[in-house]
């Protein structure tokens, strides 16, 4: 297996590392996930050790490579979604920290109206006039996500 030397290893970092950077923020907007994405590229180049007829052969093989590690991690994401709730804790008081794991389980609808209605205080109209919905549509979402946040605090 024809392995890579350390000072080609230096010029792909050199050369493409900011441009492999930018790319893969652009695709992810994480910077952690950045970083995976870009190790996973690096240990790609170093396991296949493609040999290049050329720069722009080298290029373009490791923005594709790095293009398919963010696919990757987006995939990832979507089927195992997860939320830090360290930084929300330092930013609500206590009491509100208590059940934010049940909030967060509940659908999307339901979610988004009770974090705009009751964690950044708007109005029920004003919910509304953001999420594009009619005032009853919002209470209706409202009291369906308190049901459910009722039934799982009871269980």
């Amino acid at each position: 297996m024809n392995r890579k030397s350390e000072s080609e290893i230096s010029h792909v970092l050199r050369d493409y590392g900011d441009m492999l950077y930018r790319t893969a923020y652009l695709l992810l907007g994480n910077p952690h996930d950045v970083q995976d994405a870009l190790q996973e590229t690096l240990l790609r180049y170093l396991e296949k050790a493609p040999a290049f007829v050329s720069s722009d052969h080298e290029k373009a093989w490791l923005l594709r490579v790095t293009s398919n590690c963010c696919k990757d991690c987006l995939r990832f994401r979507r089927r195992h979604a997860f939320l830090d709730l360290e930084p929300l804790r330092e930013c609500l008081p206590a009491q509100e920290t208590t059940h934010l794991l049940e909030v967060y389980a509940l659908p999307s609808k339901w979610k988004t109206v009770l974090i705009l209605h009751y964690f950044e205080g708007y109005s029920v109209k004003e919910t509304g006039e953001i999420l594009g919905l009619s005032e009853s549509a919002v209470k209706k979402r409202l009291q369906r996500a308190r049901e459910a946040l009722r039934l799982e605090m009871e269980e």
